[in-house]
């Protein structure tokens, strides 16, 4: 094996790697963001006891969490503007993100408020609380607690899902890196160095999703 390690071509580009860390980043906290959104409704419809509530909940995340987010991506980049609705590339892939992610956060929370004792709803109606503030003010909030670990896994797992923006030309860190190569044909140096930010802002992310879990933590 003849190769050399050479760095110089991937430094004089990192700032590219950045810029593309930094829209990755916020494709994923969008996508969350509208996916928390998602996923908490779609959880309470998933533990409703009206069938037309439950049912087209559970449809919804069958279909998605067994369908692959990359045909997902491509489907809504190339497939809806054929049916009239046109998106840009990164408006699609956080509309598909955000998609993706409400399914599995859906679960995620429906185990979460399957966990609530049920008491806690009749102490509610006792106090004379309305079954929406019951929801908003005590059983959310404890279910987001009790949900935490496996939210920080999600979260996580949906970050390294932007890389498959680059099959839409989205400039994250994965097209970047893809573009670097190209131009300077240091293969091994430019994955190497894009694996290393992956890494290295996943456990960023795990620190801080464990910093929150602590801080939230209930004292027994």
């Amino acid at each position: 094996m003849n190769y050399t390690l050479n760095f110089s071509a991937v430094w004089r580009s990192f700032d590219l790697l950045l810029e593309g860390l930094a829209l990755s980043l916020a494709l994923a906290f969008a996508a969350i963001a509208i996916g928390c959104v998602v996923g908490l409704i779609t959880a309470f419809g998933l533990i409703s006891k009206n069938g037309f509530l439950r049912r087209p909940a559970g449809i919804y995340v069958t279909i998605i969490r067994n369908t692959p987010i990359l045909v997902l991506i491509l489907f809504t980049y190339f497939a809806l503007p054929q049916m009239g609705v046109r998106l840009g590339k990164i408006e699609s892939f956080i509309f598909t993100l955000a998609i993706y992610s409400g399914a599995y956060l859906a679960e995620v929370f429906r185990g979460g408020l399957l966990a609530i004792p049920p008491g806690l709803r009749e102490a509610g109606l006792a106090i004379g609380l309305t079954n929406m503030q019951i929801r908003t003010s005590i059983i959310t909030p404890l279910m987001l607690r009790n949900v935490l670990p496996s939210l920080g896994s999600t979260i996580i797992s949906l970050f390294k899902d932007t890389s498959l923006a680059a099959a839409i030309a989205v400039p994250e860190l994965t097209f970047e890196a893809r573009k670097i190569n190209v131009e300077t044909f240091r293969v091994i140096e430019t994955w190497i160095v894009a694996s290393c930010l992956y890494v290295a802002t996943c456990s960023i992310l795990a620190a801080l999703m464990r910093a929150v879990e602590r801080r939230l933590a209930i004292v027994r």
